[in-house]
């Protein structure tokens, strides 16, 4: 039998290490959402490479210089294929991948779009270095579902964020001026040296490639932009297979007619979208429409006003250029288009075959 005192002493003893027992247990504890980063993270962290580029320039008095920018990627096949931004690899001279083990590896440029600013790199590395992130799918996407972006944000690597999908179905320009559609907008911190690396699911797959952020002071505010992955998974086997993406042409200068203009012109037509210049031999050229002849300034807009307007493509109502630019994307080279168009106070159709776009310069 154990004394009065002992058993206090024994008691208050048993209590202590209980105690100690269970304050040792919550503080190594870790939430559900925890577990899920972490694995997410073991998961895919080794196929999200750091993409350097080096390009030459000239100063004021021409003498040529290297400058160097730094992005990320994803491994996305053990060929040694690299996904990432176009604007990350844009006139690099040099391009060079390290990989999670350090081991840094000469790049070549496989094929890239202005456009969707995408491009695909290749590097030469052993299969077993190379840890592949799968694709996941972007179509069923919510707002509030969690996403997780690894990159290396001001070159410190692989480095995890997460956050949510903020928005969905955004439109930006790309750099070279061109509407990127469905874009995924999240609050998971973004900076530079993150573009090109992937927005991914709970499940570690790709669903989206980051690409810009809008901040005023270059860092992260909590709105930044991802490419959907749908459109990579579009986009990417034709870069693999000749180096471009192939877009359907219509071969003209399209702006928007807006209802201070129509009211400026004293025409019937409020909107739709203005032909302001045809390339000559392009396919509205041959098609019979006509670009605008005199430059006209509204509020602070300037217009090309005096050619076709365009209120129908097909049986679509076009009011806007970026209406018209989209449904002629949807299209393929060779696909005939009826255009509905305003011309000196009548409407007339017209028949489009579109054409193969000029690719452009890289």
């Amino acid at each position: 039998m154990i004394p009065r005192k002992n058993s206090r002493h024994f008691f208050i003893g048993t209590l202590i290490l209980i105690l100690s027992f269970f304050s040792v247990e919550q503080a190594f504890s870790v939430t559900e959402d925890e577990k899920n980063n972490i694995s997410v993270y073991e998961k895919v962290a080794d196929g999200v490479v750091n993409v350097t580029s080096i390009a030459v320039q000239m100063d004021f008095f021409f003498n040529v210089f290297p400058t160097q920018g730094s992005g990320s990627g994803s491994i996305i096949d053990t060929k040694g294929h690299i996904m990432t931004n176009q604007h990350v690899v844009a006139n690099a001279q040099k391009l060079e991948v390290t990989l999670a083990d350090g081991s840094k590896w000469p790049a070549k440029l496989i094929g890239s779009d202005p456009d969707s600013d995408l491009a695909v790199i290749k590097i030469d590395a052993p299969k077993e270095k190379l840890k592949v992130i799968p694709m996941g799918d972007s179509k069923n996407l919510r707002i509030g579902q969690k996403v997780l972006a690894i990159g290396n944000p001001f070159g410190l690597e692989r480095t995890l964020t997460t956050g949510i999908i903020s928005s969905l179905g955004r439109t930006i320009r790309s750099e070279v001026g061109t509407l990127m559609e469905d874009i995924i907008q999240t609050d998971a911190a973004i900076n530079p040296g993150n573009s090109g690396g992937p927005l991914l699911n709970s499940e570690g797959e790709i669903i989206g490639i980051n690409s810009a952020i809008i901040s005023p002071s270059g860092g992260s505010v909590g709105i930044g932009f991802a490419i959907p992955v749908n459109t990579a998974k579009r986009v990417v086997p034709e870069l693999l297979a000749k180096g471009y993406v192939t877009y359907p042409w219509i071969g003209a200068t399209i702006q928007s007619l807006i209802p201070e203009i129509a009211k400026y012109l004293k025409i019937k037509v409020e909107r739709g979208a203005m032909i302001a210049a045809v390339e000559k031999g392009g396919p509205a050229d041959k098609a019979g429409l006509k670009g605008g002849n005199q430059r006209v300034q509204v509020g602070n807009m300037i217009a090309i006003v005096g050619g076709d307007i365009v209120v129908k493509a097909d049986q679509h109502d076009v009011k806007t250029n970026d209406e018209l630019i989209r449904y002629i994307r949807e299209k393929k080279p060779g696909d005939i288009i009826l255009l509905k168009v305003f011309r000196k106070g009548n409407f007339e159709e017209l028949k489009v075959t579109l054409e193969e776009r000029p690719r452009r310069r890289q």
